[in-house]
């Protein structure tokens, strides 16, 4: 029989008659096509796709472990970092910046596998025969109807990702998200849980995320208001001046503050007196023990001065014996009406 009628003619007839030479099989030489050469095919098709994938893991891997000087992975070197205030004072956070480092490839990692193993999938579709146009139309329809379908899980998984690449908050930062405040306990691109005062586990979807208060970055303000009474303000202001330079010496705070205490002087005037405010500027971890401490001190030093009791005196005082000054300002009487 002539090996030309035997063999097909879609491009393999050097391959079918070099198998009918060697087996004598007519079969075997007639599928040699199918059974040789669409196999090595589909297998080149997956080792590449298995390299392409690998070779690019190990970039992300890479950008997300290196680190510079300033301990920040390079994989976020093109973000804009928002503490930068904080790095130049030498305030950096390595592993808070590793694991957002680490985050951020997990999902740049499995986009990468999701994009070469469906290139994969439609070139071995397209080996085996298959017409790719309606499948990928197919494709686009199911995918606009799972669009609208999980528009919210959509929604909640961009917003994670976002909030990571702009570092919004970290676990063990104090938050305000709206209904829940605490400290958060765990970060994920579709939800984060927030613990609040009360022991409350909250779990809020990244996307229903409007606002975020975030108590732990960078400093935070100390700021305590006093009622002085009307006794004289200047001594009033000698006294909390000397005893909130004592806290910010004392070994136990000198660390959390970034910046000495202030006096600032008569903040406002009440009709039980005056209001003399002090402010702080502190680390974000040391602001609660900052605030008590500091206002214990003040409260003490006011005692220990004598003027405690003139400010309790003070404000028994009636309202004719109190200097103008330290009146608020009345409101002008109304105008009397017209008897017609």
């Amino acid at each position: 029989m002539d090996v030309n009628q035997l063999c097909s003619t879609d491009g393999s007839d050097a391959l079918c008659s070099r198998v009918y030479d060697w087996t004598g099989n007519q079969w075997l030489a007639n599928s040699s096509y199918w059974v040789i050469v669409k196999p090595l095919r589909i297998l080149a098709i997956v080792l590449i796709a298995m390299l392409v994938r690998w070779l690019l893991h190990r970039a992300i891997q890479r950008l997300a472990n290196s680190t510079s000087r300033a301990s920040m992975p390079a994989l976020l070197k093109p973000l804009k970092e928002r503490a930068a205030a904080a790095a130049e004072e030498g305030q950096f956070i390595p592993e808070r910046r590793r694991q957002r480092a680490e985050a951020i490839g997990s999902v740049l990692r499995s986009f990468v596998t999701a994009v070469v193993f469906t290139m994969a999938v439609l070139l071995v579709f397209g080996e085996l025969g298959f017409n790719l146009g309606p499948l990928l139309a197919s494709a686009g329809i199911v995918g606009v109807a799972l669009g609208f379908g999980a528009q919210s899980l959509v929604k909640d998984l961009i917003a994670g990702l976002f909030m990571l690449l702009e570092d919004q908050y970290g676990v063990g930062d104090t938050v305000d998200l709206g209904e829940a405040v605490g400290v958060v306990e765990t970060v994920g691109l579709r939800i984060t849980t927030v613990r609040d005062m009360r022991g409350v586990l909250w779990y809020i979807r990244n996307g229903e995320i409007v606002r975020v208060g975030n108590k732990s970055q960078g400093w935070a303000l100390v700021v305590i208001d006093i009622p002085i009474g009307f006794i004289n303000s200047e001594e009033a202001i000698r006294v909390l001046r000397v005893a909130a330079e004592t806290v910010a010496e004392s070994p136990d705070h000198q660390t959390e503050f970034i910046e000495p205490p202030d006096v600032v002087g008569v903040e406002q005037l009440t009709v039980d007196g005056a209001v003399i405010r002090t402010i702080a500027k502190t680390t974000a971890d040391g602001q609660g023990a900052v605030q008590r401490d500091l206002r214990r001190a003040l409260m003490e030093a006011l005692e220990v001065a004598g003027l405690s009791e003139r400010i309790a005196t003070s404000r028994l005082m009636p309202r004719s014996a109190v200097p103008p000054a330290y009146l608020p300002p009345s409101e002008p009487d109304e105008a009397p009406k017209d008897a017609g």
